[in-house]
């Protein structure tokens, strides 16, 4: 006689999870390996979001201008570097940037890596505190606990061979216990930090490792070429970068003191029942009290847009008479840009450097360099005695006025020094007024304008075009834009004006007029025209906007920060001295992406904006304010109305006489 048929409540778990494995889980089903796939999460802050971004964004800012020889020579074919930009050269560029050491991938270690070790590390560290705690025994406090570990390790006979593996793994227990239980005890804001700092120094070993291979398959290349030997430069290849985030971490810690934190004042009832009926609701409460913090902090920000100038004065005071005398100490690119917005012979300002040096002198000439600005008078279709140090006039006056007569120099009558004519160059040849101060002055500031405007038009519009393009659609925000541009454009027009204007004063116009007996080789020293206009020109910073002058500030302070650090450290390549740059990377870019996480308010500008894309994604609330079309109002939030208190007879519910009737009485 058969048994009875074993339903599957009969069947033992084991065999019921693999027959339901096995139907579940087919080989043959379509959907079994997709389900194993990872997704990504929808979250913006979540650090592979954080990553994706991170690594976009780099990978554009290094590898995009690397790529621009090769397009060039791609669209220019006769090009000067279209030798240059061949395959095994655009094979080194993309192994430099896409490679592990590379640029992107370093700061994008640096950014996520700080994001995952926030959101992993210390619930990991709370869950495994939980989990030890619920495997005490709940009679044994925690210092029984202690003396009995103590009473185990001085137990004699306990510290044979045997129990050496039992004492140290207790003692590394403790160590464990106490680093987790410090690491639990840390603010939100220090856990954000140190991830921040563990994550920041793996980046910055890795990019400083990638321009170290560079910088070898460079010499490499010029050994196996046997071309000449270059001086040996060992200046951190990051120490721009490094200077950059000290300047924006010190910024915003800065900032963070000067602001107040945008946290709405609590109502201060005293009663309950008086606070949910009271006249004033806690919604305008709280509207009034940021409003008063936004006025504050508008105040603040009037008064450090004031010292931001200054600073940009003074930065700008600094850069440029080390762009005349000392050019290592900036980096070649800015070195380059500023000489192509000047417009300025480079034998003027070898002339003005050996003036400096006491090796061309109007007193005593200069048998080395001598010929500089006569080859320089020649070129310009000038008597090559006009830059003939020992021909010119060392001091004004009379005997200037003989010696320009004898020279035929017309327009520099009491003054002695080099022609006007020479410092010019071509600018007013057109019109024949090459000799004129003033024309001089004002080309330069025209023709200043309209580079300046090239660069600014993309600066004011890119990020409209990005974050709300449908305001450039109402003709005055259109007219408000272009505005701004052409605001920004007339600053750094000035800035070349005045430079050149002031040196002419200080030079020809005023100064050496008044002063005849000074010699010219103070005028044309480094504490003369070149001092004066250097410090006269950071003075346009007051054309720009308030709001802009903080990101102007924060553009040259690491510029002038490098070109007050003394070269001979930051060319020595000293170990000392790259540790110092490795420890200000990591406690910099720490503190950038803790503030951007805790305090994103202390940020302004370039960083403000790059970390809160990149820690929060296009949606953050920055970038929502950044797309609001500024002309539509938000929709206003209005309070509930307010109610009288209800009586405890308005709170009686009705009995059965009343409720049969249908007659409810609302009071006794």
């Amino acid at each position: 006689m058969d048994g009875p048929t074993p339903t599957a409540s009969d069947k033992s778990p084991r065999e019921g999870a693999q027959s339901s494995s096995t139907t579940a889980t087919s080989p043959f089903s379509s959907s079994s390996w997709l389900n194993r796939i990872p997704t990504l999460s929808d979250d913006p802050t979540h650090p592979a979001q954080i990553a994706l971004r991170t690594y976009a964004l780099a990978l554009s800012l290094s590898l995009g201008p690397s790529l621009v020889p090769f397009v060039a020579a791609l669209l220019f074919p006769s090009s000067k570097g279209r030798a240059q930009a061949n395959g095994s050269a655009l094979k080194r560029v993309l192994r430099r940037e896409l490679g592990h050491d590379g640029f992107a991938f370093a700061i994008t270690l640096s950014v996520a890596g700080g994001a995952a070790l926030r959101k992993y590390l210390w619930p990991f560290l709370l869950k495994n505190q939980q989990q030890e705690q619920l495997y005490r025994v709940e009679d044994e406090s925690a210092e029984d606990w202690a003396q009995w570990q103590d009473k185990k390790v001085r137990a004699p006979g306990l510290l044979d061979d045997s129990n050496a593996g039992l004492i140290s793994k207790t003692i590394l227990k403790g160590i464990f216990d106490r680093l987790r239980s410090g690491l639990l005890g840390l603010t939100l804001g220090q856990q954000t930090f140190l991830s921040n700092v563990i994550s920041s120094t793996a980046g910055i070993l890795l990019i400083q490792a990638g321009r170290e291979r560079t910088r070898q398959m460079q010499a490499a290349r010029r050994a196996a070429a046997s071309a000449a030997p270059r001086a040996v430069n060992l200046t951190s290849p990051t120490l721009d970068l490094t200077l950059l985030l000290l300047v924006r971490a010190v910024d915003s810690i800065v900032q963070t003191f000067i602001l107040q934190k945008p946290v709405p004042a609590r109502s201060g009832s005293r009663n309950g029942r008086n606070a949910e009926h009271t006249a004033e609701p806690k919604l305008v409460h709280d509207r009034l009290a940021e409003e008063k913090v936004r006025r504050e902090n508008k105040m603040r920000q009037l008064w450090t847009s004031q010292v931001d100038a200054f600073v940009f004065w003074a930065c700008s005071a600094r850069i440029m008479w080390c762009f005349f005398y000392e050019p290592q100490r900036l980096p070649r690119s800015y070195v380059k840009w500023i000489n192509t917005l000047a417009n300025l012979d480079g034998r003027i300002v070898t002339v003005l450097q050996h003036v400096r040096a006491g090796t061309w002198s109007y007193l005593t000439g200069s048998t080395l360099h001598g010929r500089l600005l006569q080859g320089s008078a020649q070129d310009l279709g000038l008597p090559p005695a006009w830059g003939d140090p020992s021909a010119l006039p060392a001091y004004g006056g009379a005997v200037a006025n003989e010696v320009w007569k004898n020279l035929g120099v017309k327009n520099r009558r009491g003054v002695g020094g080099i022609p006007c004519e020479i410092l010019h160059q071509e600018v007013g040849s057109s019109l024949g007024l090459t000799g004129s101060c003033t024309v001089n002055a004002s080309l330069r500031v025209l023709k200043g304008f309209a580079e300046a405007l090239a660069i600014y038009l993309p600066v004011h519009f890119l990020p409209v075009l990005l974050t709300r393009p449908q305001t450039l659609a109402r003709p005055h925000r259109l007219l408000e834009t272009l505005m701004g541009a052409l605001r920004s454009a007339t600053f750094l027009s000035s800035f070349i004006g005045l430079y050149w204007y002031t040196v002419c004063l200080t030079r020809t116009l005023v100064l050496a007029r008044l002063f005849p007996f000074i010699s010219h080789d103070f005028w044309d020293g480094p504490f003369g025209c070149v001092m004066a206009g250097c410090l006269m020109c950071g003075s346009s910073i007051w054309i720009e906007n308030g709001r802009r002058r903080g990101e102007m500030a924060l553009y040259v302070l690491p510029r002038a920060v490098r070109a007050c650090l003394p070269h001979a450290s930051v060319n020595s390549g000293n170990r000392a001295v790259r540790f110092a740059e490795r420890l200000v990377f990591i406690l910099s870019f720490s503190a950038l992406l803790t503030a951007a996480a805790h305090r994103p308010d202390s940020l302004r500008g370039l960083s403000r904006w790059t970390l809160a894309f990149v820690t929060n994604g296009p949606n953050a609330g920055f970038w929502k304010r950044r797309r609001r079309d500024p002309s539509v109002p938000p929709t206003p939030s209005l309070p509930p109305t307010p109610f009288p208190p209800l009586s405890d007879a308005d709170t009686r519910l009705p009995n059965d006489n009343e409720v049969r009737g249908h007659t409810p009485k609302l009071s006794n």
